[in-house]
């Protein structure tokens, strides 16, 4: 009795400093286990009287209980200390300031879109848009791009078939938008075009704006008051254009555009009169209607505006190059 009276002691001892659910556990398998101290005890009853087995096997019996119940009541004791502690680690202190997170903003590219789109939705002008995926036809055929052009070329452009491709230009747009519109038109198509070009001034994947104004009596003279414009609002008001002849399939005569910017003439675009051809082909009558188109990548316009030297960096997606614009 005596040696049973004090493991009762020690385990309830041991209980009340119990600090944890962990540690708890452990004197529950010392005492109670299939191996514990008070388990242990039933195996002595084999080598007593068999008159005092009974009682003594009672008195195991209460000890067990009584460990158990103190166990019990000390669970209790620690889960709810164990959950408030968990609730105090979770609290949120709300006269704290949050979390701090950044703002994005627009890329680049799509700033100087949006701000070449204003400028000619102001002027008048509708922002159109089309498919990526263009067939020969609206891409070179109706754009009087005949079969020998380098563009054609397997090695200048992206082909899925002998009949389709990346489009490579946004002229398509227009082409599409002439067929289903009768003139007078004046639309923007701003878009992503694809050609076979890697370097620190191509890109494989570019983003292009073309601009098609299309009535009646339209001459060079409304070409380059827009062309004027657009580079007054987009480089300063010092801005100048100047128009050298060149040649392109879809406008007669053509033009390289160079901008006064700063304190140099810089190329950034090519533009013309609408051949009579283009017409014909999306059934407009040439000897009434006349326009002017002209296109210009927006990556070169942001490198004009911004001094950025490598194209490249556009699509490298450094956080530090995209958060200086």
């Amino acid at each position: 009795m005596k040696e049973i009276q004090k493991l009762v002691d020690e385990a309830i001892e041991e209980i009340n400093l119990a600090k944890n659910s962990t540690t708890l556990n452990n004197i529950r398998v010392k005492y109670l286990g299939k191996k514990g101290l008070v388990t242990s005890l039933m195996k002595k009853l084999k080598e007593l009287p068999q008159e005092e087995r009974p009682k003594f096997g009672a008195l195991v019996n209460d000890a067990k209980n009584t460990i158990q119940a103190k166990i019990n009541d000390k669970f209790q004791e620690i889960s709810a200390l164990e959950k408030m502690q968990k609730y105090e680690k979770l609290a949120v202190d709300i006269s704290l300031p949050g979390a701090r997170k950044d703002i994005g903003h627009l890329h680049i590219l799509s700033q100087v879109q949006k701000e070449l789109e204003d400028i000619f939705i102001s002027m008048g002008f509708e922002v159109v848009e089309g498919p990526e995926v263009e067939d020969t036809w609206h891409n070179f055929d109706a754009l009087n791009t005949p079969d020998w052009h380098p563009a054609r070329d397997v090695q200048d452009s992206f082909y899925f078939t002998e009949e389709k491709l990346l489009r490579t230009h946004t002229s398509p747009v227009q082409v599409r938008t002439m067929l289903k519109r009768k003139p007078p038109l004046a639309i923007v198509s701003p878009g992503r075009v694809y050609r076979r070009d890697y370097d620190s001034t191509h890109l494989p994947m570019f983003t292009q704006m073309e601009v098609l104004y299309i009535d009646q009596n339209v001459t060079i003279k409304h070409l380059k008051f827009t062309l004027e414009e657009m580079a007054k609002r987009i480089f300063g008001e010092n801005s100048k254009v100047r128009l050298r002849p060149s040649f392109f399939p879809f406008t007669e005569p053509s033009y390289e555009i160079d901008v006064w910017f700063g304190d140099t003439w810089l190329e950034i675009l090519g533009a013309g009169m609408v051949d009579p051809n283009v017409f014909k082909n999306v059934g407009y009558d040439p000897t009434k209607w006349s326009g002017f188109a002209f296109g210009l990548g927006l990556e070169r316009v942001a490198m004009v505006k911004y001094g950025i030297k490598d194209i490249r960096d556009f699509i490298r997606n450094d956080i530090k190059f995209l958060e200086n614009y």
